[in-house]
């Protein structure tokens, strides 16, 4: 197994909030947790985008399983049921394919980045 370098990094922002433009912020809890099916890199995650409200409006997690639609790569598997992300408030969220701890930082910041734009920009 290979070791995931960016896990020291991202274990080290749980709790950890950062304010963002526009009054919007940032939130981290990670945690180390038993190897699972649903959980087979270790880690219970969630990194979310909050408006000046509290509301969420954005996020990667894996705390639940989420619907796979019929044509999605895993349709009819198990594979990571967990790991997923949240484009919007409202979404119930759609599969994400963890890698490593590096790529969900690099995917989860690159959201952040592309809400942020649409929304300080209007």
């Amino acid at each position: 197994m290979r070791r995931d370098y960016g896990l020291d990094t991202l274990l080290g922002l749980d709790q950890v909030i950062i304010a963002q433009d526009c009054g919007y912020w940032v939130k981290f809890e990670v945690s180390l947790v038993e190897v699972t099916n649903e959980r087979p890199h270790g880690i219970k995650y969630s990194l979310t985008l909050h408006d000046r409200y509290s509301k969420r409006v954005m996020g990667y997690d894996n705390a639940h399983a989420v619907r796979l639609p019929r044509k999605h790569k895993y349709a009819g598997q198990r594979a990571r049921p967990h790991d997923h992300k949240h484009q919007h408030s409202l979404d119930k969220g759609v599969p994400y394919e963890f890698q490593d701890a590096d790529q969900l930082l690099v995917d989860f910041w690159s959201d952040v980045d592309r809400v942020l734009k649409e929304v300080c920009n209007k």
